[in-house]
């Protein structure tokens, strides 16, 4: 197989781990008010739970999103993102009259394999609405898995993530 150099190559390679990152055509901020941004996290879930995908963080913002996601077949993954960028296309270019528009561009996925880059993307993804200034406590921002995770993990693992150092976690994140 050859790789393409103008896009991301895909490999869903068996059950793990993975973090994804997609971003919107152009970079628009296609989902800024609070409706579209609901609209988007819910049928995430929803295609999450059909493609029995376990979201253990996520963070969506206006133009782009984050996910660590666990799921015991990468195919289903695959489809996962695929259905959910056509479907929440169709409903937010519903919402904004504007039919037929490109909302979604590319995402990249990286398996992850090491406890210690699984660690840093959780906590990268929860602080993402801190990373970019819209709030400045994570836990304050819905569209993201902060306050999910703060109250549902356990305390241990919650504070061995909270203390993960980030900032040399190489994200593309120029959003």
């Amino acid at each position: 197989m050859v790789d393409w150099p103008h896009a991301p190559l895909h490999r869903f390679t068996g059950g793990g781990i993975y973090f994804v990152t997609a971003s919107t055509y152009l970079k628009q901020p296609h989902f800024t008010d609070p409706a579209s941004k609901d609209a988007l996290q819910d049928l995430l879930f929803a295609k999450a739970r059909e493609h029995d995908c376990w979201l253990q963080a996520w963070a969506i913002l206006a133009n782009h999103y984050h996910l660590v996601v666990s799921t015991e077949d990468g195919e289903k993954l695959h489809r996962m993102l695929a259905r959910l960028h056509a479907m929440s296309a169709i409903e937010q270019n519903k919402r904004d009259g504007a039919r037929g528009r490109k909302v979604w561009f590319q995402f990249r996925e990286t398996k992850l394999t090491y406890e210690a880059s699984w660690l840093g993307r959780l906590k990268y993804t929860h602080e993402n609405a801190v990373h970019h200034r819209i709030v400045d406590v994570s836990t304050r921002y819905r569209w993201c898995s902060a306050s999910w995770f703060e109250r549902t993990a356990q305390r241990a693992f919650a504070e061995t993530v909270r203390r993960q150092k980030i900032d040399r976690v190489n994200v593309y994140d120029e959003y």
